[in-house]
C-alpha cells in the first residue's frame, strides 16, 4: 500500500492516500501545516534521499518502510511523558496519539464545521459515524440553535 502523497495548490495542500477500507482520500491542510511538512521534508533530505520521493511516506523509519502504528504510538506517549517531566506534570496533561485525532474533530465540531466535512477528514465511511461518536459535543448547541433562530426571525 504506498504511502499518503503530499500535493499543494499555492499555500495550500492536501494529503492524499488509502484509507482503512484501502480507499483514496484527500484532506485540506492549512498554509503553515503545509510549511511545516516541508521543512519536515528538507531535513529528511539529510538522512536519504529516498526519504523525499513524492511517493515516500510523511511519518516513515529512516529507511523508508511503514512505522508500525502501535509503535509510533508508543513512541509518542514517551515523549509526552518526557515533556511532562520537563514542563512539570500539571502543565501538560497526559495524552494518548490517537487523542489528537479527538481534539481535532471536537474543536472543528464545536466551531461549527459541519459534519460531513469533518467525517471526511477522519475518513469515516458515513456522516452516521462521526455524528455516533462525536454527539457529545452537539449538546450545548441546542441553546445556540434556538438563539440564532430567534434572531433569524426577529430580522
Amino acid at each position: 500500500m504506498p504511502g499518503p502523497r503530499r500535493s499543494s495548490a499555492g499555500s495550500r495542500g492536501w494529503v492524499e492516500g488509502p484509507t482503512k477500507t484501502g480507499q483514496s482520500r484527500v484532506v485540506d491542510l492549512d498554509a503553515g501545516t503545509v510549511a511545516a511538512l516541508r521543512a519536515y521534508r528538507a531535513a529528511r533530505w539529510l538522512f536519504a534521499l529516498d526519504l523525499v520521493r513524492d511517493s515516500a511516506n510523511v511519518l516513515s523509519n529512516l529507511d523508508g518502510g511503514h512505522r508500525h502504528p502501535e509503535r509510533f504510538s508508543r513512541r509518542f506517549v514517551s515523549q509526552v511523558v518526557q515533556a511532562r517531566k520537563t514542563l512539570g506534570e500539571e502543565q501538560l496533561p497526559v495524552i494518548r496519539l490517537h487523542d489528537l485525532r479527538h481534539t481535532h474533530a471536537t474543536l472543528l465540531l464545536a466551531d461549527g464545521v459541519p459534519v460531513k466535512v469533518v467525517s471526511e477528514r477522519l475518513g469515516h465511511a458515513s456522516a452516521t459515524i462521526t455524528l455516533s461518536v462525536y454527539q457529545h459535543v452537539h449538546a450545548g448547541m441546542g441553546r445556540q440553535a434556538a438563539d440564532r433562530f430567534a434572531a433569524l426571525l426577529e430580522g
